[in-house]
């Protein structure tokens, strides 16, 4: 039993997409539903998923090789607008697997397969209405309209999406169990076991994933407690985010008005000597050597209260100064 038990924990990175799409019949069956296509031998499709392992540093959801086409697909239950980066790292690595350091040192070309990169979006945060592409240009701190390393990410909202769940009975029904889990945990307040739980068993009763329930039901639980946890912690460490900025651009804009304030009482304390200066006949280079400011600091406050006799009406100078 404890055996059991430390497979469950070893999986721990995976999801109940990550699950589902293990087989390679339902990894067959989205591919079709992507492409309009029929194909039926499983045989032909060649996993490709990332596992973590001591040399790999990244674990992917899925990807597999058919008819020389490279398929990446990724679930997020949240806003992630850095897909086509780590789709980068993803692709690197499995190409580094598929093509040797040997084989890039040959005289004749490498052909490699045609990569495609798709995310299915499930949160509930406003994303993607439908569906789009995001790029890696898109990322770029300089934009530009040419760029020489780009990726392309099809994004699908399967919330919405009804096109691509009719075609998909695996990824309907996954949502559906997906819904009825945030229906339990949402609306009925139950904690995360029991609401997976009991969505499997009405899943089952239903005829939705029986096979796939009933195989793997205890590592559903346990990935399921583990992923809504992950999500969990996602979201508040974006919200203590947002609350530290918020912060800092507050205190920024208090340092901002702070200095400002002070910059305005030191030029209005300027102003009123340069006044009483001025109606004393005293030149500018007189009043810059008494004041020890520089002439040219000084200048521009003497010639508006210069400008502005006899009545030296010091909003009427701040004016002047403020307009040049």
């Amino acid at each position: 039993m404890a055996e059991k038990k430390d497979n469950v924990t070893s999986k721990f990175k995976d999801n109940v997409f990550c699950m589902l799409y293990r087989d390679k019949r339902n990894l067959l069956e989205l591919y079709n539903a992507l492409n309009n296509s029929a194909y039926t031998n499983v045989d032909d499709l060649q996993v490709t998923t990332l596992n973590g392992g001591s040399y790999m540093k990244y674990k992917n959801d899925a990807s597999f090789l058919l008819c020389m086409s490279l398929y990446m697909f990724e679930q997020q239950s949240s806003k992630n607008p850095n897909m086509p980066l780590r789709f980068l790292h993803y692709v690197s690595d499995v190409f580094r697997e598929l093509f040797s350091n040997s084989m890039l040192h040959r005289r004749s070309m490498i052909k490699i397969p045609v990569p495609h990169f798709v995310t299915f979006y499930n949160g509930l945060e406003k994303w993607i209405e439908d569906e789009d592409e995001i790029r890696l240009s898109h990322m770029y701190e300089i934009p530009t309209d040419n760029p020489e390393l780009e990726l392309k990410v099809r994004v699908i909202n399967i919330n919405k999406d009804v096109h691509i769940l009719n075609k998909c009975k695996t990824l309907r029904d996954y949502m559906t169990f997906v819904n009825k889990v945030r229906f339990k945990m949402g609306v009925q307040g139950d904690d995360v076991r029991i609401a997976v739980t009991e969505a499997m068993d009405e899943c089952i009763d239903e005829d939705i994933l029986v096979d796939f329930f009933e195989k793997h039901r205890e590592e559903v639980v346990e990935v399921s407690i583990y992923d809504y946890d992950e999500e969990e912690v996602r979201r508040v460490l974006a919200e203590e985010y947002a609350q530290e900025y918020a912060q800092k651009v507050a205190k920024e804009v208090s340092e901002k008005a702070f200095a400002e304030g002070e910059q305005s009482g030191r030029q209005l304390n300027l102003i009123n000597q340069v006044i009483k200066k001025v109606k004393k006949s005293k030149t500018l280079e007189t009043i810059a050597s008494e004041l020890e400011e520089e002439e040219a600091d000084i200048k521009p406050i003497y010639d508006a209260v210069v400008s502005s006799a006899p009545d030296y009406d010091i909003n009427v100078i701040k004016d002047r100064l403020d307009n040049m």
